[in-house]
């Protein structure tokens, strides 16, 4: 995967996607794989932005059946199956636990009842998963004793079990981004990360590409393609409205999404927990009362949340603040004592925009977003050319990207395939059992590579991690694990020859796991900076330039926090 941005204007595409999140990445795989000549271009870096900061779940929809949402249910449900399918080093199942009380609608027989709905309503569940550690199983609940046994201090009082579902978890949001990027990128696709969109190129009432920036060097770049899919998520109002002359009708309303990590392990096992959070849906039919806050196993560490507030503001000028994290801290503390989180255990703070329902900036109960957008401005604007989706959950990403290239077909006036997105492994991804997987490389490992290195390498690079392997054995130094980390030098020079990556951020943020739980310790930072400035030609100037642009992509109230202060 090699950055050429002479190919972006050597030709015109069939396809050119804006924007490298999740739903621009399953578009130009998709559009790939049917057929079409296709370029990506992202801003900063692939799966930088919302998709970044996601909770790291696959939700299969069993929530939305307090809504009645059948469509939403199945589309979820065969999202996540596809994730599980095609990238199984990089998911996995996350069972959760909710606690049960008393005889109305928190009460057990009203969640096994549901569950049992549920269940039925994706019987297609697991169809193609190969591993049976990522298949789906069937709900089912926990006594009373069980589960004061695993959670002592949970309230008491009305007590009556709980019900466990499963739904799936992302071992690393940005890399399984990466790896439907990559995937298309080895299927001929034409990628660039750190291209910024500026405006749409049109001739008549026909959008006919893209004018467009390299932000590393500032030139100037024309990209010229039949149809535009416009992914950009949050500035892809802009870029329509800069292109059209005229604003998207209706506006999206956006929610900021947040969550945290804390640096241990505060439930047991491999078991999420829900707690009450303190408002409510006031969009659910069958309503539970308050909505659930989540405490997941994450990294040997704990995922908290997640939090939502309407943000009507630009949308690159939202942050977190030291006071809102500390009244999450005090919500999860009421509803669940026996987590006892603390401000200065904090080790990460993600925060993302998402489309949101209908709400005022005061309201305390929130109407969520529940479909994405999917505009053909052919039909709606009698513009040709253009075609916009803006992506309501990461989860989602692999149904609605084939949704937008199937009008990207009509656009074109060709005969539509099937998409193969869900069923065609990504790169890395052609694994029949990934613990064998696992077992197999740990026997094959490099006598310089830490046995502790293998499993997070594994689940990086899935049946790729033998390039991996080779280059330890040509230069035994790449062995060598970065700082505290158990990431291995190897990946980073791997990241700089082969995935792209141009900045220090790129690496220790989206590449390896630097960055997924917690920012690596001093020492990892330097050798990873220095490991970089040799393969990237990086003076000490720009190393420098480096380290203060990751310093200042990381949230205020987490360098107040974290392990160790970044330098």
């Amino acid at each position: 995967m090699k950055r050429d941005l002479a190919a972006l204007e050597g030709r015109e595409f069939d396809l050119l996607v804006v924007g490298g999140g999740i739903f621009g990445a399953c578009a130009a795989l998709d559009a790939t794989q049917r057929g079409l000549s296709v370029a990506l271009i992202e801003r900063a870096d692939f799966g930088s932005g919302t998709s970044a900061h996601s909770f790291k779940m696959i939700h299969g929809g069993i929530r939305y059946l307090q809504h009645l949402d059948i469509v939403r249910i199945r589309q979820s449900a065969a999202a996540r199956r596809t994730y599980l399918r095609v990238a199984p080093h990089l998911s996995r199942p996350l069972p959760i636990v909710v606690p049960t009380y008393g005889l109305a609608m928190k009460s057990k027989w009203v969640m096994r009842l549901g569950m049992a709905a549920y269940d039925a309503l994706t019987l297609d569940r697991n169809r193609g998963i190969v591993d049976p550690a990522r298949r789906i199983p069937m709900g089912h609940t926990l006594s009373r004793t069980e589960v004061l046994a695993r959670y002592p201090d949970l309230p008491s009082q009305g007590l009556t079990g709980a019900a466990v579902f499963c739904d799936g978890q992302m071992y690393n949001p940005p890399r399984l981004v990466l790896s439907f990027v990559r995937s298309a990128a080895e299927g001929g696709a034409v990628i660039s990360n750190h291209v910024e969109a500026r405006t749409l190129l049109r001739e008549g009432s026909r959008v006919c590409g893209l004018q467009a920036r390299d932000a590393l060097s500032g030139e100037a770049l024309r990209v010229r393609a039949k149809v535009v899919l416009n992914a950009a998520g949050p500035q892809a109002e802009g870029l329509v409205e800069s292109g059209l002359g005229r604003p998207l009708e209706p506006r999206t309303p956006w929610s900021r999404d947040a969550c945290f990590v804390v640096g241990r392990a505060v439930v047991r096992g491999d078991h999420a927990l829900t707690v009450p959070a303190r408002s409510k849906d006031p969009g659910a039919l069958l309503s539970r009362g308050e909505r659930q806050l989540f405490l997941v196993p994450w990294h040997g560490s704990t995922l908290v949340g997640v939090w939502h507030r309407v943000h009507k503001g630009h949308p690159d000028e939202f942050s977190v603040s030291e006071a809102e994290l500390a009244a999450w801290i005090d919500e999860v503390n009421d509803a669940y004592p026996g987590a006892a989180l603390r401000l200065e255990e904090v080790r990460m703070v993600n925060a993302g925009l998402i489309p949101f329902g209908e709400n005022t900036v005061e309201a305390g109960d929130l109407h969520f977003g529940h479909r994405s957008r999917l505009i053909d401005h052919r039909r709606d604007h009698q513009i040709d050319g253009l075609i916009t989706l803006i992506g309501v959950r990461y989860t989602t990403g692999p149904e609605e990207a084939a949704l937008a290239i199937d009008r990207v077909f009509d656009q074109l006036g060709r005969r539509t395939p099937r998409s193969r997105l869900d069923a065609t492994p990504v790169v890395g991804g052609d694994i029949g059992d990934f613990e064998a997987l696992v077992a197999r490389a740990k026997r094959e490992r490099p006598d310089s590579l830490e046995p502790a290195c293998v499993r997070p390498l594994v689940h990086c690079h899935g049946s790729r991690y033998p390039e991996l392997f080779a280059a330890i054995r040509a230069r035994p130094e790449l062995g060598r694990r970065l700082g505290d980390a158990d990431t291995p030098a190897v990946s980073v020079v791997h990241a700089a020859r082969e995935e792209m990556a141009q900045t220090l951020a790129d690496v220790v943020l989206r590449r390896t796991d630097l960055g997924t739980a917690s920012v690596a310790d001093e020492a990892g930072l330097a050798a990873c900076a220095e490991l970089l400035s040799g393969e990237l030609g990086w003076d000490a100037a720009r190393v420098a330039q480096e380290r203060a642009a990751l310093e200042a992509g990381i949230p205020a109230v987490l360098r107040r926090h974290a392990r160790e202060p970044i330098a």
